[in-house]
């Protein structure tokens, strides 16, 4: 049980692949976000991630330093010689074979590293809020990334739950993504509909079907509101993949060749540029292993100086700032029919431009299976489009363009809704944790 001070109060929890949200329903019913300080002020979204550096205390021993958040990125930027960072771990939760990862000579369990951002989370709204928070509506996806299977699924919910239990939670409770999303739609209602939710993050794209309204509220929910559930394990980051593979890959050496023994083969092995494409990724790529293969790698290349941009990319540890200028280009992509990606690090001047038809006709697998997830959700439910009232498009990719023609084709463009794109799920969580007092 909690303490008789945290039972009054609401606590939606969105532990996201990116970026995380805490919300809180307190005694006057209002939902209130927790706020994190930063560089540019206030904000309400949480980086998930962590940084380790290392250090010396007065003694000359080594002691290792984590930082999550906002703070862990502005520190890992302002640092001249940098130390680890780990980014995405949501994503690695179904995977069995990804237990956790070394840093500094220390193995970290997955569930323990997660553990450190939501304790960071925990701590800081209790402070902010003045009570100590041990319960929590946790989202979760309606498909984790790499989960095949419903025991995939349950695995990747168990990690979760532990890395909850590490973080001082006694008690968690799991909510839908979507669902929770909808709950935020629902409180602008004045009246009953019937409503799609599209829910896109960083690794996974969801979608619900349900009813919502003041009469459902009134008369409470039941398991019959909801008529499917849907999501696929590809979202924002599976965009970013195919940027990084058709422009900074090749500027790195990927389709270079290198002599060995009077034939022309590959210069680095192509698993490396796959890790690099999940930039989440790219830190477990700074091992012994892998320098001794790209240092064996640029004395055997064509073309050697492609090599040496990937040693540096590699060796500083340079994933944020390559996600960073993707998200640059995505977003510039979204407003305008072509855009300018760049990339100055490591040595690399990459300054290229990109249309918005090239962007799409990268991402066009993902494009169909998004497609496909919402039509085998109205197919399952046994509803047609022209009766959902009304689309809620929330999460980063919901910006789109492609993403949004894929609902407006189907239901109209007028029908189409959005706001809160980085907060409503927390909100949601937070009104369904309040519904269950």
């Amino acid at each position: 049980m909690g303490t008789a001070e945290d039972r009054h109060l609401a606590v939606g929890f969105d532990f996201g692949t990116t970026n995380s949200s805490v919300a809180i329903v307190d005694g006057d019913a209002r939902v209130r976000f927790a706020s994190f300080p930063s560089a540019g002020g206030e904000t309400q979204s949480f980086r998930s991630v962590l940084y380790f550096e290392q250090y010396r205390n007065r003694e000359g021993a080594k002691r290792t330093h984590a930082l999550a958040g906002p703070a862990a990125i502005e520190h890992y930027l302002q640092t001249d010689e940098k130390g680890r960072l780990v980014q995405s771990l949501k994503s690695h939760l179904s995977s069995r074979t990804l237990t956790g990862t070394e840093v500094f000579g220390r193995r970290y369990k997955l569930e323990e590293l997660i553990s450190r951002m939501l304790n960071e989370l925990r701590k800081h709204t209790s402070l902010q809020f003045g009570q100590s928070i041990r319960h929590a509506m946790v989202g979760r996806p309606v498909r984790f990334v790499g989960a095949d299977t419903e025991d995939d699924q349950e695995f990747a919910v168990s990690r979760l739950r532990a890395a909850f239990s590490l973080a001082g939670f006694e008690r968690v409770d799991f909510e839908m993504e979507p669902v929770a999303a909808a709950y935020t739609y629902e409180a602008t209602l004045d009246h009953e509909e019937l409503i799609l939710i599209g829910d896109f993050g960083g690794g996974t794209s969801d979608f619900s079907l349900l009813r919502v309204g003041p009469e459902v509220r009134r008369r409470g929910r039941t398991p019959a509101d909801l008529l499917g559930n849907s999501g696929v394990g590809l979202a924002g980051d599976s965009f970013d993949a195919r940027i990084i593979r058709k422009l900074v890959s090749p500027a790195l050496g990927s389709d270079s060749e290198a002599r060995s023994l009077n034939k022309l083969l590959p210069a680095v092995p192509a698993w490396i540029y796959a890790n690099l494409e999940r930039w989440h990724y790219l830190s477990f790529l700074r091992t012994n292993n892998v320098r001794e293969i790209l240092r064996s790698a640029r004395i055997r290349a064509l073309e050697p100086e492609k090599i040496e941009a990937l040693i540096a990319v590699v060796d500083e540890d340079l994933g944020y700032q390559l996600h960073r200028s993707v998200q640059e280009l995505k977003f510039e992509l979204s407003r305008a029919q072509e855009a300018e990606f760049r990339f100055r690090e490591a040595g690399m001047d990459l300054r290229i431009t990109v249309t918005r038809a090239k962007f799409e006709s990268w991402i066009k697998e993902e494009l169909e299976a998004i497609e496909g997830a919402v039509d085998t959700l109205l197919q399952s439910s046994g509803v047609d489009p022209h009766v959902v009232d009304r689309v809620f498009l929330t999460g980063g990719s919901s910006f789109v363009p492609a993403v949004r023609r894929i609902f407006e084709n189907r239901f109209g463009v007028a029908r189409i809704r959005g706001g809160n794109e980085f907060t409503s799920v927390a909100h949601g969580l937070a009104l369904r944790a309040a519904e269950l007092k």
